[in-house]
């Protein structure tokens, strides 16, 4: 691990072209906002109602979803509370020609990264759309490493993993060994196993991720074991 980051496997595939979704009911926003955001280099799929974006599996990759909020026979800002509630996490962009503040806080309130209102100029879409894209890269990075950890953590034996649950909670090594009744020697053994097969450049590192896998062991501490 270097920097708080974990590597596993090969160099990362180049990046792709954002993916941007457009859902508004109007056929002249969808090519308007369509139109500049293939000017800015972004993938851009375009949707009149939300069971059409819904219905498409290459939307399901979407870094930012421009949602308006009026549109037929739909309220987007019930759409945005399904998509949570669907646990589909894409950042979005509420759009609106008739906006008011209770409708504004609401969109913020379930998680919008800005409430645009029409009619907006380029650099409003563009900026909007680039923090999206921005928080998007973040939480996948996230989720990246997460799945690292899971992936090296699969690779240590029970015993390695009792070792790791104990340190990471703060015991020292001869608590550990009175813990699981090996000799100290033997848990420096697993301790430096599991340390290397983490890729754990610390004690810190190997904290951090035994929180994101929650097998510290909670329910003792280096001061609630004889030493």
């Amino acid at each position: 691990m270097a920097n708080g980051t974990i590597a596993v496997g090969g160099p990362p595939a180049p990046a792709c072209p954002a993916l941007v979704c457009v859902i508004d009911a109007d056929a002249l926003v969808r090519c308007a906002v369509e139109s500049l955001l293939r000017s800015a280099d972004y993938r851009v799929m375009a949707f009149a109602s939300p069971e059409d974006y819904l219905a498409s599996a290459e939307a399901a990759d979407a870094a930012c979803l421009m949602l308006d909020v009026h549109l037929d026979g739909a309220d987007g800002l019930e759409v945005q509370q399904a998509l949570h509630d669907r646990s589909i996490p894409v950042p979005v962009v509420l759009m609106t020609g008739q906006g008011d503040t209770q409708m504004t806080v609401r969109g913020m309130k379930a998680g919008a990264v800005d409430f645009l209102t029409k009619p907006f100029t380029e650099d409003e879409v563009l900026h909007a759309v680039g923090e999206a894209v921005a928080l998007d890269r973040r939480r996948r990075s996230e989720r990246g490493e997460d799945d690292a950890v899971r992936i090296l953590y699969a690779k240590l034996t029970p015993r390695e993993r009792d070792v790791m649950a104990l340190v990471t909670a703060g015991l020292m090594n001869k608590q550990v060994a009175a813990k699981l009744e090996l000799s100290e020697v033997t848990v420096k053994i697993h301790r430096g196993n599991l340390m290397r097969k983490m890729r754990a450049q610390s004690l810190a590192d190997l904290v951090r991720m035994a929180e994101i896998l929650d097998v510290r062991e909670r329910t003792v501490t280096r001061y609630s074991v004889a030493g």
